[in-house]
């Protein structure tokens, strides 16, 4: 396959499994995407990662000197640490050395990061981390947004939010109307608090987006709404619940499939729909979330990712960058000018 000219920056020394896992899904990424990657960590320990065979000139590797390990302050971390992998692969963003920056690190240092040195999009005044949740419509993603990156938000804050969730929705999961929710405990528009009241009312009355109404939690994975804004403190339960209802499922699936021959012959009659299954419920196969409201183009990876899930984050960076999420949501005049929180 030919480049499509991407180039994504690899914080190759953030995860679990860094980096032998993250080099295998960035050359898998780059053999099957046809993006350029930018492998950002040690270079001795990267180089030892790489097949036998490969050629360093087939593969850019970017010196970084430290890492932001998991129990530090992520602001004081990075600050800290100029030359941490997750800075390096910031700075090579905003220099445009790259389109995007992927990364199973530290997720709050990875946002910090993005803030200082990406800085924020004009009109947004918090960014969102939107996740891609799959729904009982097969093939109808939801995007949820924010899973994590501000505990508390005022009600403009989730208009915000609902205009770049809708953006993305459309260009990007090929939506050509989202529809948009905002979770709440009924259906009712007088429902919830304070701030989900007056959430609900700036929603109703922006034009940019198509909101219907709230979402209550077991409307989340109906298929009845393409975007979801919730505050982060509430997405990032959501998240990982969603998490752990996948790996029940699957685990539920290998328990009760037949045993002994009998069992062997079924699961290979099985074995597509069962890929199927995987492919819509292991939060894996989604590969991360975006951080949307900065400046550039960032995937938070879950900590415990490995090749697989480290091609489908470059994958989802590669698409993000091929259909200008960043210029249509800036395109989108979303400031709101009139007071709204």
């Amino acid at each position: 396959m030919g480049s499509t000219g991407a180039r994504i920056a690899i914080d190759a020394m953030g995860g679990d499994h860094a980096p032998g896992e993250i080099v295998a899904g960035a050359l898998r990424a780059r053999e099957e995407l046809g993006v350029e990657v930018l492998l950002v960590g040690e270079p001795q320990q990267i180089k030892s990662k790489l097949p036998p065979k490969t050629h360093l000139g087939q593969v850019e590797i970017v010196p970084a000197e430290e890492t932001i390990t998991m129990d530090e302050e992520p602001l004081s971390g990075i600050r800290r640490k100029p030359k941490a992998s997750i800075n390096v692969a910031m700075d090579l963003v905003k220099s445009q050395r790259a389109d995007a920056v992927v990364s199973a690190g530290h997720s709050g240092a990875a946002m910090a990061s993005a803030l200082l040195r990406l800085g924020r999009l004009r009109g947004i005044d918090r960014p969102a981390i939107g996740a891609v949740f799959p729904t009982i419509v097969a093939g109808k993603p939801v995007l949820i947004l924010d899973v994590g990156a501000n505990v508390d938000c005022r009600p403009k804050f989730l208009e915000q939010f609902a205009v770049m969730g809708s953006v993305y929705s459309q260009y990007v999961l090929g939506i050509q109307e989202p529809s948009v929710g905002l979770l709440n405990i009924g259906e009712e528009d007088t429902k919830g608090n304070d701030a989900a009241v007056r959430a609900n009312q700036l929603l109703r009355e922006n034009p940019q987006i198509s909101f219907i109404g709230n979402a209550e939690g077991r409307d989340v994975l109906s298929g009845r709404f393409d975007v979801i804004v919730c505050d982060g403190f509430v997405g990032n339960v959501l998240l990982k619940f969603a998490e752990a209802v996948g790996e029940v499922l699957l685990q539920i699936i290998r328990e009760e499939l037949p045993q002994g021959l009998h069992g062997q012959i079924g699961t290979a009659i099985l074995k597509p729909n069962l890929k199927r299954i995987k492919q819509r419920v292991d939060h894996a196969e989604r590969g991360g979330a975006l951080l949307l409201g900065v400046d550039g183009i960032c995937i938070i990876s879950h900590g415990s990712s490995q090749a697989p899930s480290i091609f489908n984050a470059i994958r989802m960076a590669k698409e993000a960058v091929d259909n200008q999420v960043l210029h249509r949501i800036q395109s989108q005049n979303i400031s709101i000018q009139r007071e709204s929180g």
